[in-house]
């Protein structure tokens, strides 16, 4: 490991706004956080721009950034504590242990940003859109609570349009073209890292906005038929 990340991980064991795979957090944020405001994360988060992006556009509530790299981390957690939001924080972690530190209704909201696609057809379970994520996501976000997915993969968006079919979610907003909009939503105009490096060369930026169902229903095989069908040939 670089000195430049064995200096950023002994430094995110000393900030405020960090927790490495804490125990005990689950239902306590709220402490940690030192208010009952709403809570939004963004999972994959990478460099926390979103994180501190939604910070700043609203200090009333907060938002957690959650990703496993801790030189990543590092970087959103130290302009968080630079410009002085109190509101922002970051958890590092697996996504795939996230049920371990929410409690049930204890997130309003969530936010994938450029999470990685997972292109190759057997790897598809790992999109962070896949029902094993929702159901993940289902155990601690609150009924009615929001996801929201901003993508320049075609091969996530249509994946993750063919989830919220398949699967009964309810659409809120789909957007083919996010800046083809001049009135766009200030939410949309943040950009990560990876926005500005367009690895999927599609010269267009995907969003999606959905709610999960009461009860997501079993169609994987269904799911699966239909990814294998659509990309193998597409």
């Amino acid at each position: 490991m670089g000195q430049k990340k064995l200096i950023r991980f002994a430094a995110i064991k000393e900030f405020p706004n960090v927790l490495e795979f804490p125990k005990e957090i689950k239902g306590q944020w709220n402490v940690f956080l030192k208010n009952e405001n709403p809570v939004t994360l963004e999972l994959a988060c990478g460099k926390g721009e979103y994180t501190v992006g939604l910070s700043r556009l609203y200090p009333q509530r907060n938002f957690i950034g959650i990703d496993i790299k801790g030189n990543r981390i590092y970087i959103g957690a130290k302009k968080c504590l630079d410009e002085g939001l109190t509101n922002g924080a970051f958890l590092r972690t697996q996504i795939d242990r996230i049920a371990e530190y929410f409690a049930s209704g204890e997130v309003e909201e969530i936010w994938l940003t450029f999470p990685d696609p997972q292109l190759r057809t057997g790897k598809f379970k790992k999109r962070l859109t896949h029902p094993k994520f929702l159901r993940l996501y289902q155990q601690f976000l609150k009924p009615g609570g929001t996801i929201h997915l901003k993508t320049d993969s075609p091969q996530l968006y249509h994946f993750t349009k063919t989830v919220i079919e398949l699967f009964e979610l309810i659409l809120v907003k789909d957007l083919e073209n996010v800046y083809s909009d001049n009135d766009i939503d200030e939410v949309l105009k943040i950009k990560t890292h990876y926005e500005g490096l367009d690895i999927a060369q599609s010269s267009q930026i995907f969003y999606l906005q959905f709610r999960l169902p009461e009860i997501i229903p079993q169609n994987e095989e269904q799911l699966k038929q239909r990814v294998f069908d659509e990309e193998k040939t597409g």
